[in-house]
């Protein structure tokens, strides 16, 4: 977390006037990853993500019924 914070204001203290535009598009490409990243990691530590399961074949998800039934 020290890491990210150092990194956050180095990029505040940088003026994007000074930089390429094509630069800016790198690090703003960059951070989107780094932070969904950073997302990901967070949700795995506390558990947020509900593994994904395969629902039994025949259930109402994969009938075709659209969850309503026969009557």
């Amino acid at each position: 977390m020290r890491e990210l914070s150092t990194a956050i204001d180095l990029l505040a203290d940088e003026d994007p006037a000074d930089l390429p535009v094509g630069q800016v598009a790198e690090q703003l490409l960059e951070l989107h990853w780094q932070m969904a990243r950073l997302q990901a990691e967070i949700a795995r530590r506390t558990c947020l993500r509900v593994p994904v399961t395969r629902e039994p074949e025949g259930s109402r998800a994969h009938d075709g019924s659209g969850g309503r039934r026969n009557r």
